[in-house]
């Protein structure tokens, strides 16, 4: 890696979990931005914007996050759907300073006991503010538990649906 690409230790990560679901119903609940808080201790809400109405490839986005002791450090995020492929792969790029800076991906694939789901990340780009304040915050330890988290969320939820048979 380029040192100019960032801190090698915040430039990418991923977790994955099965869910006793179907790729359609998993991908259906994190394609569904506007819930994305349900799931995310980090992500508080998310609005379509610019005409979006729903998660298709170029669809924009802003999201609203909050992190840190308390939760006191807040900020927004202006996004864009990069990939939309039902049951598949659901992807989107958040900017910073008007530049592509984390891209997100989840894959979702069918396996004995339902789907395997993989979260990731890959920074692109980080302002100095971001890179001046990653490493006290432990960023990376961060970003790996709040995707254990979001993906335990939707176990919990997903599953309870699937037993309830309410798949909506």
């Amino acid at each position: 890696m380029h040192p100019k690409e960032g801190r090698w230790w915040l430039t990418c990560g991923s977790e994955q979990t099965v869910i006793d679901a179907t790729p359609d119903h998993i991908y259906d609940m994190v394609a569904d931005l506007p819930r994305m808080g349900e799931w995310s201790p980090e992500c508080q809400r998310v609005e379509w914007v610019d005409g979006a109405t729903g998660p298709t490839k170029g669809a924009k986005f802003v999201g609203h996050n909050r992190t840190g002791p308390k939760l006191l450090i807040r900020w927004s995020r202006h996004g864009r759907v990069l990939a939309a492929d039902r049951g598949r792969e659901f992807a989107f790029v958040t900017e910073e300073g008007g530049r592509e800076s984390t891209q997100w991906r989840y894959q979702f694939e069918a396996v004995a006991g339902g789907t395997r789901i993989t979260e990731s990340y890959t920074v692109r780009w980080l302002p100095l503010w971001a890179r001046i304040i990653d490493g006290p915050l432990n960023r990376r330890r961060e970003l790996e538990e709040n995707m254990r988290h979001t993906l335990a969320q939707l176990k919990t939820v997903a599953e309870g649906a699937t037993a309830r048979g309410d798949l909506s």
